[in-house]
């Protein structure tokens, strides 16, 4: 089975889904929605932990690791069999579809790539990376409307993606290819060739009008969080490159934010993912924090529903609204038990 799977490493907004409509038009590549299968496992207790659970997790991890211990092959039975029950759930997807390669595109595997690598090392990996500023931008106006602070306290995200990925670029431990978003756009029949020829595939020209050629013949499922903005286009397009910029001119804290992050980030790994520090940096200088700032995108429907969720989300755990909420949910847990 790991020699039939496709594993999309990125982080959010970073492209992904993107890439994952362009494979899904292949017509031997079977790209569902993000399954979050691995990374439960990857939490167990042998390799990672949780902080809460509805069990003790120390217990737990101390119980697994002492069971594996003791079995015959030790960590290779614990992979072994982690891996029958993987593969019995990756062949029930692909079986229906009747293509030869499943694609798994889940972004949170990035933060569990050591434990990913030693489940599957025989898969393919494709690894995307894309311009820091233009990952962190994209996640601020998409989940927060713009509200760059509290993004930052819930899910520092370039802090924690952008050293696990690069680490995994460097060390190659396994099959992998890297992408970057801003090639991929710019010119999708070259990159797209090269995926193919990664993955040991005849080159598909549809992949590229995902969108028009490959909606009646490509399965492929909008999965939680995956842009609207995607579905939407018929084939790859240069439209979003600039936009991270745009978002930030006018809005000096939002610039200044953006320098920390980027300062908190190593020399080593922004050159692995393909982006200097000194290039970055340039770019961030250039921006007028005095400039008229442009606005925010016209009010749809979903932008309207992450309004609401930010405005419902903020201070929720001091106001009163907050306190309703934990009421409700104590009420509904006692009806529920």
């Amino acid at each position: 089975m790991q020699e039939r799977l496709i594993f999309l490493i990125g982080s959010l907004r970073s492209g992904s889904t993107l890439l994952a409509r362009m494979l899904g038009a292949h017509p031997a590549i079977y790209a569902p929605a993000e399954p979050h299968l691995l990374t439960p496992l990857a939490h167990l207790g042998f390799y990672e932990t949780v902080e809460r659970a509805a069990y003790d997790p120390i217990i737990s991890q101390v119980a697994i690791r002492e069971l594996v211990q003791r079995l015959p092959g030790g960590e290779s039975d614990y992979l072994e069999a982690l891996r029958a029950y993987t593969d019995r759930v990756y062949s029930g997807l692909l079986g229906p579809s009747g293509r030869a390669h499943l694609l798994d595109k889940t972004p949170a595997y990035a933060l569990v790539l050591d434990f990913l690598a030693k489940l599957y090392p025989k898969a393919r990996y494709l690894v995307l990376t894309r311009h820091p500023m233009a990952i962190w931008s994209s996640y601020v106006e998409s989940f927060f409307d713009g509200d760059f602070k509290a993004a930052h306290r819930f899910n520092p995200i370039l802090e924690r993606y952008v050293p696990a990925i690069a680490r995994f670029l460097r060390e190659r431990k396994v099959p992998l290819h890297p992408v970057r978003y801003e090639d991929l756009v710019r010119d999708p029949e070259t990159q797209g060739q090269r995926l193919c020829g990664f993955l040991g595939l005849p080159w598909e020209p549809r992949m590229v009008e995902y969108g028009r050629e490959a909606a009646a013949t490509a399965p492929t499922s909008r999965g939680l969080g995956d842009p609207i903005t995607v579905a939407r286009e018929t084939r790859p397009t240069t439209k979003s490159l600039a936009k991270w910029a745009q978002d930030l001119a006018g809005r000096p804290e939002r610039i200044a934010q953006a320098q920390r992050i980027l300062a908190s980030l190593l020399d080593e790994d922004l050159a692995t993912w393909g982006y200097s520090r000194a290039e970055l940096e340039s770019e961030l200088a250039a921006i007028d924090p005095a400039a008229p700032h442009r606005g925010g995108a016209a009010l749809t429907r979903y932008r309207l529903e992450r309004k609401l969720l930010v405005q419902l989300r903020r201070n929720i755990h001091q106001n009163a609204f907050g306190r309703l909420v934990r009421r409700v949910r104590r009420v509904c847990d006692v009806l529920l038990r």
